[in-house]
């Protein structure tokens, strides 16, 4: 059983950046990997980054890929989402996710349905 919140989101014009954090706690926090998702108005919710249980791989959802980086910091329970050259179409509900299974432990899945555990979300938004 994990609980994890959100934070770090808030208003930005395009070309700049954010950096969301997702702080963890119930159980051992190197024991899940993590996911970070996203959801727009009127679509569904997706992929955006995925790390393993010790941060040594991630994997990006196309869309972000160099913009985005995300990483961990297992002694202090906590994962992050450095956000850089937002775009407007970045804007959405972002939810930091957490599961044992094994695609999710070693980074390699992008399905909502492999996580175990979810955030509320943090809104991000990106002006012109």
């Amino acid at each position: 059983q994990v609980q994890l919140v959100e934070s770090g989101g808030g208003l930005v014009q395009a070309g700049g950046s954010l950096r969301l954090s997702c702080a963890a706690s119930g159980q051992t926090f190197s024991s899940y990997g993590m996911g970070w998702f996203r959801q727009a108005p009127g679509k569904e919710r997706e992929f955006v980054a995925a790390i393993s249980r010790v941060g040594a791989n991630t994997n990006y959802a196309d869309s972000v890929k160099g913009r985005f980086t995300a990483s961990r910091d297992n002694a202090k329970n906590t994962m992050y989402l450095q956000m850089n050259s937002l775009k407007p179409e970045d804007t959405a509900v972002y939810y930091c996710a957490a599961g044992r299974n094994w695609k999710v432990q070693a980074g390699l899945t992008s399905n909502t349905g492999q996580y175990d555990y979810w955030g509320q979300g943090t809104q991000v938004t990106v002006s012109s």
